[in-house]
């Protein structure tokens, strides 16, 4: 039996998106009263319509083969050098081969969380994009070839984001710093011992601060050199998609800076709060 389909909200939505389209870029008050109608009422809501309304799956379709390549390469560029050669540079003797380990493990984790995130995200983004085009689209094999290729290539950078056994850095680092702080705790019935824990606290938040600092700065420069610039090129190609996700290194600089930031001012206090009590 026949229906009427002449109240389909799917009618109403369409024809809306089509003013908008035609008026987008030659109207601007047509524009906003369409936008109006559909309930957008800053920037973000605009971009919101345009990207619903925006019928093509890539932007630049012939250069999108391209550029998906490009990614993958870079990635894969990131992946083997993104923590190789870290150098700490401090004149500090035998321990520059410690802190360089310690260097390197904080630039390997932001590396490859930022590799796994930047293939998870773009294997969503082709599944998304492949399941929303038409099925007589000639893009649509383009997406689905990608979309492929990029689903085999998610476990391959699933690794470990350390790069070492997680059971051997906690025994050998941990373990030894907790250990540490045991002993000096175990003595604070004392103004001497006091000093030593606030001095020993310090010392070992100014270190940590300055080895996440180097580790992420060097982090945010590799990635920026090989994976920033193809990414932003391919999401252009896609086109209608939003910024691809960012690394972590600004996030673990600011932390590593306030703890350098409590590192300076834990000793001083410390130093007068029991420097005080040991007069009363």
């Amino acid at each position: 039996m026949a229906t009427d389909d002449r109240n389909l909200v799917l009618d109403e939505l369409e024809e809306r998106f089509h003013a908008f389209q035609l008026v987008r870029k030659s109207d601007a008050s047509a524009k906003a009263d369409v936008l109006h109608e559909l309930g957008a009422s800053d920037d973000v809501d605009g971009d919101i319509i345009l990207e619903l309304s925006s019928e093509w799956p890539l932007g630049h379709p012939e250069r999108f083969d391209r550029a998906h390549r490009l990614v993958v390469r870079a990635l894969e560029v990131l992946d083997r050098n993104g923590a190789r050669g870290v150098k700490t540079r401090a004149p500090i003797g035998p321990l520059n081969h410690v802190a360089g380990f310690l260097v390197q493990l904080v630039t390997r984790f932001i590396v490859r969380q930022h590799l796994k995130r930047q293939i998870q995200h773009l294997h969503w983004l082709y599944v998304r994009r492949e399941a929303n085009t038409e099925l007589d689209n000639p893009f649509r094999s383009q997406l689905r070839r990608a979309r492929i290729e990029t689903e085999r290539l998610v476990p391959t950078f699933n690794t470990s984001a350390l790069g070492v056994p997680t059971f051997i850095f906690g025994g050998a680092v941990l373990s030894w710093v907790f250990g540490s702080l045991q002993v000096l705790i175990a003595g604070l019935d004392t103004w001497y011992w006091q000093v030593v824990f606030a001095a020993a606290v310090s010392v070992l938040t100014g270190v940590a601060s300055w080895i996440v600092v180097r580790g992420a700065a060097t982090a945010q420069r590799r990635i920026r050199l090989t994976t920033d610039r193809p990414i932003k090129a391919l999401y252009e190609t896609i086109g209608r998609c939003g910024d691809p996700p960012r690394d972590d290194s600004i996030v673990f600089i600011v932390v590593a800076l306030i703890l350098g930031i409590v590192a300076a001012v834990a000793l001083p206090l410390a130093l007068a709060i029991a420097g005080g009590s040991s007069l009363l």
